[in-house]
């Protein structure tokens, strides 16, 4: 979450010289500075100001300068960028506690529609706390809940703001300042109708002395020249490269450059896009603002098409790491970021909004939850289910997890996610028809293997929007894919729904319909289905995003059965190669290495003894000859840094070594390689 506290005027360096040419620049909006000021003199009862309006309309630009005028009346600012609001209510109190404690503070909180699900919580639990004489500004795209007009004790202590075009002379004004020709104005402020920040960035086009060509029409084409236009003069096409970076990423760090560009300078490229007028700041990277961002990404699409599926395509890849490498944490957000890359897609634009409203956070479930939860299911699914997910609680409790309502703390939903392993315990298949189902299933396609095992995610209940698209929803199917793709062994996945219809529609080809039917007291529930071993996760992921139908479906939506290779059959050269891979990052893991299809080699059973001993004496074996070689030293560094020393990302191993990203990738794909080398002469000589 950004934020940041200054007291007293605004200082004299560049910033701020930079906070009085926008001053100067600044029109229009005289009610509303006029209301800020009396709100701060105490000329006014007002303790929330409410801005909203559309993109572009100058709602940040506003609340900048009430910012700048708080300062000047000495008061201690605090501001919060909606966008990097994290879940937890608390978080969002200990950032703005100033204004609970020090009657001279101002709250800021710019892009308040990216958390617009801390509302209730804010009127009914956070500003009755206000210290007398503080103030809170909310900006957003959307405005105040009805709750806010019909309580008389807000009557008189919020004022709302809705922030319309400005006008003919307001936006000549503007274009003036910024150093538009009088015989231009009429057509630029014609095409941006009053947009302050289309006229902004048609001014900046129009400062250029080069321009000749300014054909003015309100047409989304036009705008994308415009934009073209504004960007046009790059200092170099990898400024170019970085820019493109910008528009697809949620968010832009120093890092994901150089994860995206791995050769080139990221630090530099970052201050550059750091200066650019419609690049905005906050604490976990920066983004274009909204509109700039859109017509950033269909520019790029209409002129270059390879380019921006190339560096979607390593946005991806990046983000997908992070969700299989980072903590416990930070994994929901990496998935969340994956997708959003692919919001134009209609299945994944359909199931998730990334704006994280609807006023959830999770949990893990704590004993003491577990009435609250009974209850719920209940509500939503029968005393049955209920007794189901109590003996589930008691079986597996850390696969348990809760959503709390933001405004009230009350738990409003839960999920859980079974992990069965080889062989089924009796009891649970006698106690739950659904999981025997499911154990069923897999056992009549294509059976778990020892050291394998199944999920069901056999709860996802929230009775206020029962397997409806929701916040919940899009929080438990981040959970799900990311437990998928973490988790080494894995044979199949399940899903289970009352709404068979309406969720072959909505899973497309994300997941298939085993057709297996269960009855569970008053309701029949279906069972979707993936089979892990068939595809691995990233041509999954892939076949979701392009409408393209997965390996393990087939025409009708069935699953496609791919019986496992012989103890004898001979492995291709890329499946070996990946099994290694997988021996590698299993290394630390002994349950997931113990699942490695290597150990059914004859090269390894043909030694005698246990072949997990046996391949992980030869894996270090290779491994310590690297280190001998002088041509091996810097490719052993890599492997030892990243699969040995328990480093915890790619990137922390390259920093561990001192080495650019870009680098550090190359020696440890060489040194993978020859890992792999050793042991297909292994594999080759003893057949």
């Amino acid at each position: 979450m950004r934020s940041e506290t200054v007291a007293g005027p605004a200082g004299r360096g560049l910033a701020g010289r930079l906070e009085a040419a926008r001053a100067r620049a600044f029109v229009g909006r005289e009610h509303e500075l006029g209301a800020f000021r009396a709100a701060l003199s105490g000329d006014s009862p007002v303790a929330v100001l409410w801005v909203h309006g559309p993109g572009g309309i100058g709602k940040s630009t506003l609340t900048r300068l009430w910012v700048r005028a708080a300062r000047e009346a000495g008061r201690a600012v605090v501001e919060v960028d909606g966008r990097f609001v994290t879940r937890d209510p608390q978080e969002f109190e200990q950032t703005a506690a100033a204004v609970l404690e020090d009657g001279s503070a101002v709250l800021v909180v710019d892009s308040f529609e990216q958390c617009q699900w801390l509302e209730g919580w804010l009127r009914e639990r956070f500003l009755p706390r206000l210290a007398d004489g503080a103030l809170v500004v909310l900006s957003g795209r959307g405005r105040p809940e009805a709750e806010w007009s019909v309580d008389p004790g807000w009557a008189q202590l919020l004022a709302v703001f809705e922030l319309a075009p400005l006008t003919a002379e307001q936006a000549g004004a503007l274009l003036a300042a910024r150093g538009v020709g009088a015989s231009e104005v009429p057509a630029v402020a014609g095409f941006a109708g009053g947009n302050p920040l289309a006229l902004s960035l048609a001014a900046a086009v129009m400062d250029r002395p080069a321009d000749q060509d300014r054909d003015w029409t309100p047409t989304g084409e036009v705008l994308a020249t415009l934009m073209t236009r504004l960007i046009g003069d790059v200092p170099s096409a990898t400024h170019r490269r970085a820019l493109e970076v910008a528009a697809q990423a949620y968010a832009t760090t120093e890092e994901l450059l150089l994860a995206a560009l791995p050769d080139e300078d990221a630090g530099a490229l970052f201050g550059w896009l750091r200066g650019l007028p419609f690049m905005e700041s906050a604490s976990r990277g920066l983004f274009p603002h909204d509109a700039a961002r859109e017509t950033l990404v269909a520019d790029l699409r209409w002129r270059s098409p390879q380019a921006y599926d190339g560096i979607r395509e390593r946005l991806l890849q990046v983000y997908l790491r992070q969700a299989r490498e980072a903590p416990d944490e930070q994994m929901l957000d990496a998935m969340g970021r994956a997708f959003y890359l692919y919001r134009d897609v209609p299945l994944v634009g359909a199931m998730y909004s990334w704006s994280r409203r609807g006023g959830v956070h999770e949990e893990d479930l704590a004993p003491e939850h577990l009435p609250r939860v009974l209850e719920l299911c209940r509500a939503a699914e029968g005393e049955e289910s209920a007794a189901l997910a109590a003996y589930w609680y008691a079986k597996q409790p850390h696969v348990f997890h809760i959503f709390r309502d933001v405004r009230s703390s009350e738990i409003v939903a839960f999920s859980a996610h079974l992990v069965l392993g080889v062989p089924a315990d009796p009891e649970d298949l006698a106690a739950d028809p659904v999981v025997a189902a499911a154990w069923e299933y897999s056992n009549a396609t294509s059976p778990a293997r020892p050291g394998e095992h199944i999920s069901v995610t056999r709860f996802a209940v929230y009775p206020a929007a029962y397997e409806q698209p929701s916040a919940v929803l899009e929080l438990n199917h981040w959970r799900a894919l990311v437990e998928a793709y973490r988790a080494t062994g894995r044979a199949h996945d399940f899903g289970i729904y009352q709404d068979m219809a309406a969720w072959t529609e909505r899973l497309g080809t994300a997941m298939a319909d085993s057709g297996r039917r269960v009855r569970v007291g008053d309701a029949t529930y279906g069972l979707f289905v993936n089979d892990w071993r068939q595809e691995s996760f990233e041509e999954w992921f892939h076949a979701v995003v392009s409408g393209a139908v997965p390996a393990s479906v087939g025409d009708q939506g069935a699953v496609t059965v791919r019986p496992d290779p012989a103890p004898g059959a001979v492995p291709d050269r890329e499946e070996f190669d990946e099994y290694v891979r997988l021996a590698l990052q299993t290394w630390r893991h002994p349950e997931g290495f113990a699942s490695n299809r290597l150990l059914h080699r004859p090269f390894l059973t043909a030694a005698g003894g246990d072949p997990a001993v046996v391949l992980r004496a030869l894996v270090q074996e290779a491994v310590d000859a690297m280190g001998t070689d002088l041509a091996g030293v810097k490719a052993h560094a890599a492997l030892v840094a990243t699969y040995f020393s328990g480093a915890p990302t790619h990137e922390a191993a390259a920093r561990r070594l001192g080495l650019p990203f870009g680098t550090y990738r190359r020696h440890l794909r060489a040194a993978v390689a020859r890992v792999s080398d050793v042991l297909w002469e292994a594999e080759l000589a003893s057949r």
